[in-house]
């Protein structure tokens, strides 16, 4: 099944093309850097994160450059930023489901549930 993510841009109501992602698998505080990416066009990785397979039981984090993003589309923003790296920390229980982690995002507000 695997792990996958999308990223809406909601100020402007379509998908964060070119937002970059990085992802950790983390044990306690500490992190290891498994892959770091831009979203494609549809502000979504060009391959899943982990193919079926090689999910793993364990925790990881998603680590999403909110602010550089949004510099990027020249929204102007106060400094510091409201929101700069937005950090999705989640478990996986069962690695033969797939766990698919979305992300709305405006400059001032996110959200994020377990998708499909």
């Amino acid at each position: 099944m695997g792990l996958s993510t999308h990223v809406l841009d909601t100020m402007h109501g379509g998908p964060a093309a070119g937002m970059a992602v990085a992802l950790y698998a983390t044990r306690g505080e500490e992190r290891t850097l498994l892959q770091s990416l831009l979203l494609n066009s549809d502000g979504r990785t060009d391959a899943p994160l982990f193919a079926h397979g090689d999910l793993q039981a364990g925790t990881y984090c998603l680590v999403f450059d909110v602010a550089g993003y949004f510099k990027a589309r020249g929204v102007v923003l106060p400094e510091p930023n409201f929101l700069n790296l937005v950090r999705l920390d989640f478990g996986v229980a069962d690695p033969g489901q797939h766990y698919h982690v979305p992300l709305l995002v405006s400059p001032w507000a996110y959200s994020t549930y377990r998708g499909s």
